[in-house]
């Protein structure tokens, strides 16, 4: 395959179809998406003669498969519609075709809103009794869900008054983004040789990895000082948004806004205070790290707007390649998952799931898109460097996890958490940046371990900090306080202190850092990158353990019980048929205790001792 023009000025219509997903895997003309549309009304129609009958068993059983039927269709509906959008979003018929899916998608949330709360007045015994019925095998962990929940469920009124009150307790969020996307102005700022120069949150980052010190400390402090003049408008709009979430914890029975959380997903309290904890006990790798960009880049001080700067730009050059190539390299670095994995592996690459190259008006970014009964879709926006081949293996993670789940699991439980969702992603990350180090002369080792250190910096230590201040607002808005911004840029300066080090110059600027976060806006969502992150390295430091092992026929007897990869591929085809964490624990990744996070920060020290050595 040919690498074809390409860019952002270039026509979709230039890129050729072998470059482009396929979405006639999902309908195979508009004329059978028209005709899905129309036939939605009839199940719809028929799903809304169950309500108020959900206590008789053949009716409740009825109302489950449409609504799976509804909700399969939907899914095809929508993502037939939406990635032809994101493949050109100057395309007014895709336009209109996601306005028609937007519309059938309210409609459908409307159409099954009865289902769980009908379920949740069933009394208890009945419920439990449905759990063990065999006919109900395919909804027996929502079911037993929607049990574990049953006291935290309101009455029918009391839910319906709380539904609608979602408009008006958004109001925070709201205007945080409304005042950060239209309403702030950042100032123009000089770069190193004295000419103009901008910053915004969305040249921020691209900024702060210069190598143009001047640049970057211009931009953080342009950026900054923006931030500082809202504070006191921006403590009111994050305490809004803390305040709306305890209303609603409080309203069902929580002691505090992070058990709330926390409860949607069945995990407790004590795994997010012992993440906290555990990061705590491992912050002397993070201040050594620190302290070696310090003295790698010959700085006197080394302040946050340094923290970006890669110590290896050659590095990244180097692996210039092209789609081809990369699909080779991720292939032969994913090989410890087994020939099955592969094997998929090598569809996803060939058989339409991958939209490749830059067009004009294509979303930026990448991503994957699972479609139940069809097959993933991964949207990329592909270059000749490592970043694009670690992207690629990253995405394809996602998919082949959607894959497995859809082939293992019916619909009911197909779908995983988002507390599971980067751990495939993030496995295969981790297997492809092992694999290129073993190939890697000394330029690309120093530019593959800086990679590896910043992304368990800003994944997993960086992360971890977030959800300490996510805790430290809402215990504040729990005891019946507001947020005043001087308090929490004090506290951020400490926070960044603490995490740092000594070698780390805080300046004062870095106090309204918390101002410009938009996850503090999704409470207690933060941590999940860590923890995922943490069971990636678990996975995949097992799986290499256990292929070098068997490479170097070391192995004396068989393993007991089922290998790592195995329980790996055990966790794939689960889905969402169990708790995140009883999942991950059955495939040998126990987030209730410390090791996966201490896995990942030894790991973390070793990684820096071999780029010590090799500066």
């Amino acid at each position: 395959m040919n690498t074809p023009k390409h860019g952002s000025n270039v026509s979709r219509r230039d890129i050729p179809t072998a470059y482009q997903w396929n979405i006639t895997d999902i309908y195979a003309t508009q004329a059978d998406w028209e005709k899905a549309c129309s036939g939605l009304q009839e199940l719809i129609a028929a799903l809304e003669t169950c309500q108020g009958s959900l206590s008789k068993e053949v009716t409740l059983l009825q109302a489950l498969q449409l609504r799976d039927r509804l909700s399969q269709e939907i899914d095809k509906i929508y993502a037939y519609a939406r990635l032809q959008q994101d493949a050109d979003n100057g395309d007014t018929q895709a336009q209109a075709l996601s306005g028609k899916a937007e519309g059938i998608l309210a409609s459908y949330c409307n159409a099954v809103s009865f289902i769980d709360s009908e379920i949740t007045a069933l009394p208890k015994e009945t419920l439990e009794q449905l759990i063990n019925n065999p006919a109900f095998a395919d909804y027996d962990f929502y079911l037993k869900d929607l049990e574990r929940m049953r006291a935290h469920v309101l009455p029918g009124e009391q839910e319906a008054i709380l539904a609608h009150s979602q408009l008006a307790t958004g109001t925070g969020a709201t205007a945080f983004r409304a005042l950060v996307s239209a309403d702030m102005e950042f100032p123009v700022i000089k770069d190193g040789n004295g000419n103009d120069a901008t910053v915004s949150e969305g040249s921020y980052m691209l900024n702060m990895s210069s190598d143009d010190r001047t640049l970057r400390k211009n931009s953080f402090t342009g950026l900054m000082n923006t931030y500082h003049r809202y504070r006191n408008t921006l403590a009111a709009t994050l305490t809004g948004t803390c305040r709306s979430r305890y209303f609603y914890a409080a309203a069902r029975g929580y002691k505090n806004s992070l058990e709330a959380s926390l409860a949607e997903e069945n995990i407790p309290v004590s795994l997010y205070d012992g993440l906290i904890d555990t990061v705590h006990k491992h912050l002397e790798p993070l201040h050594d790290y620190i302290a070696l960009k310090k003295e790698f880049l010959g700085y006197k001080e080394f302040h946050p707007y340094d923290l970006y700067v890669p110590l290896s730009l050659e590095g990244e050059k180097s692996f210039s390649c092209t789609f081809d190539e990369a699909c080779e390299t991720v292939k032969n670095a994913l090989q410890p998952l087994g020939q099955n994995y592969i094997e998929t592996l090598r569809k996803g690459m060939t058989e339409g799931w991958i939209d490749i190259y830059e067009n004009k008006g294509k979303r930026s970014g990448a991503y994957s898109w699972g479609v139940y009964g069809v097959h993933p879709y991964v949207l990329l926006n592909f270059q000749p460097r490592y970043n694009s081949i670690s992207t690629l293996a990253h995405e394809l993670g996602h998919s082949l996890h959607s894959y497995f789940s859809s082939q293992a699991q019916p619909y009911a439980k197909c779908d995983y958490t988002i507390f599971c969702a980067e751990v495939a992603s993030t496995t295969n990350e981790n297997l492809l940046l092992e694999y290129a180090l073993t190939r890697a002369d000394k330029t690309q080792k120093i530019f593959l371990l800086n990679q590896f250190l910043e992304a368990v910096r800003t994944t997993v230590y960086r992360q971890v900090q977030f959800a300490e201040f996510e805790k430290f607002i809402h215990d504040r808005i729990t005891a019946g306080e507001s947020l005043q911004a001087e308090t929490l840029e004090q506290y951020w300066l400490n926070s960044n202190q603490t995490y740092y080090g000594p070698a780390m110059t805080v300046d004062p600027e870095l106090g309204s850092e918390w101002s410009r976060i938009p996850h503090f806006y999704t409470p207690f969502y933060v941590y999940k990158y860590a923890t995922g992150y943490s069971a990636a390295t678990a996975f995949s430091e097992a799986i290499l353990k256990e292929f070098a092992a068997g490479q170097t026929k070391e192995k004396t007897a068989a393993p007991q019980g089922a290998s790592a990869v195995e329980k790996y591929l055990g966790f794939l085809h689960a889905g969402g048929s169990d708790y995140s964490l009883n999942i991950l624990k059955k495939a040998g990744v126990d987030l209730n205790t410390p090791q996966p996070v201490e896995v990942t920060l030894e790991k973390f020290t070793e990684k820096l001792n071999e780029l010590k050595n090799l500066l």
